[in-house]
């Protein structure tokens, strides 16, 4: 069986010796240098001013949104917009929250939002953000999003979870809105085993964060920002300061070990990545060449696709249907990440008045007829001729 993640680490057996030397000697392994030695590194990586690493890909979408929240910048009640296709945890903390979750069609070549399908909801919900995602590392045109975004004053808020390291007409994906969520998952670009991660250029966005991050204290901004909440709230420095809680927050905080992962993977996420991109247009190619069986997708317009899936839309169900079979006890397969989350039962439940403004959607139809199996770094060309022929005849 090919799976689609083979180890839990990129150069496991090197990755494991140096974690075993790093926990005999810290002398802490809760939040400390080591997250923050991280949160430098990926800034840079990303090039953005701001990293707050969190526990996972998931806190960090709801920590985006409660610091929204906090900042006033959205309110209780107000819609969200987000890409129907997606994963359950990118619209989810939008119900919890207490806003309106309202989806937005993708695109069927891209599978992903695009400035047009936008519009249409745009044109008749007053939208207040789009919490985007970018699916398996493809996008549409996010460039006009965001022009469009900005034009009528919506918050722009990116899932980069599955499209770290794309770059697109020059920029990397994750950098298009005011924030963007990421995860070190274990099946994702780069592992911490369980991990995430928001990136920003917002100082104030990014303050936030960190409190939501650990329960609304104080305790890891910089000196003149805990004097500034101090001193605004008369708060006595030496006795009450480390527990006072300023606004809603979490623990989502990260460990020593995830940080200290963090900065060993992040080595190799180029190599990484360029293998994932290599093994795409290897397996690609031949597979959507399959005119017959699959839909087109489009990926020309991406000047770099670090893919996290490959992802295959069937001209019908029976055709969808006959591949399982033919992937059983060979290849992992799965439903193109969540599905249209508009059939899924938490959104049926907590969202109804919104969960048949699709209609007969792309989303739908991708949920329906799509699957699609993993790309890892470490497949094999024997596997990767598997597939082919498995997907390709």
């Amino acid at each position: 069986m090919i799976k689609l993640i083979k180890s839990t680490f990129y150069k496991e057996e090197k990755t494991k010796r140096e974690l075993i030397k790093f926990i005999k000697s810290a002398k802490i392994l809760s939040f400390g240098l080591e997250c923050k030695k991280f949160e430098r590194n990926f800034a840079k990586y990303q090039g953005g001013k701001h990293c707050v690493m969190v526990n996972s890909g998931s806190s960090a979408n709801l920590a985006i949104i409660q610091s929204l929240l906090n900042l006033g910048k959205i309110k209780q009640g107000e819609l969200v917009a987000f890409s129907a296709l997606t994963w359950s945890t990118n619209a989810m903390p939008i119900l919890e929250l207490g806003l309106q979750a309202v989806p937005i069609d993708v695109e069927l070549d891209t599978l992903n939002v695009s400035s047009r399908t936008l519009t249409k909801i745009l044109d008749k919900y007053p939208i207040k953000m789009a919490f985007l995602t970018n699916l398996l590392g493809f996008c549409d045109d996010i460039d006009k999003i965001k022009k469009l975004c900005l034009e009528r004053k919506i918050i722009l808020i990116e899932d980069n979870c599955e499209s770290l390291g794309t770059v697109y007409k020059g920029e990397k994906l994750g950098n298009f809105g005011l924030a963007s969520s990421f995860s070190f998952y274990v099946g994702h670009h780069m592992s911490t085993i369980e991990g995430g991660a928001v990136c920003t250029d917002s100082e104030a966005l990014a303050t936030m964060l960190r409190m939501v991050r650990a329960h609304g204290w104080d305790r890891n901004l910089s000196l003149s920002r805990q004097n500034k909440l101090r001193n605004k709230f008369k708060v006595n420095e030496t006795f009450y300061s480390r527990y006072t809680f300023y606004d809603l927050g979490y623990n989502f905080r990260s460990t020593e070990i995830a940080g200290f992962l963090g900065s060993v993977q992040l080595k190799y996420i180029d190599e990484i990545i360029k293998k994932r991109q290599k093994n795409f247009i290897k397996m690609a190619i031949p597979i959507y060449s399959n005119t017959k069986k699959f839909l087109p997708i489009k990926y020309d317009h991406i000047d770099f696709l670090s893919n996290f899936a490959v992802p295959v839309i069937c001209r019908s169900v029976k055709i969808r249907d006959e591949l399982v079979r033919r992937c059983e006890n060979k290849v992992e397969i799965r439903p193109i990440v969540g599905g249209d989350m508009t059939k899924q039962p938490f959104f049926a439940k907590h969202q109804a008045i919104f969960k048949k403004i699709l209609g007969n959607s792309n989303a739908k139809l991708i949920h329906e007829q799509g699957l699609y199996f993993g790309n890892n770094p470490e497949l094999t060309e024997t596997e990767m001729k598997l597939i082919i022929k498995i997907f390709a005849q």
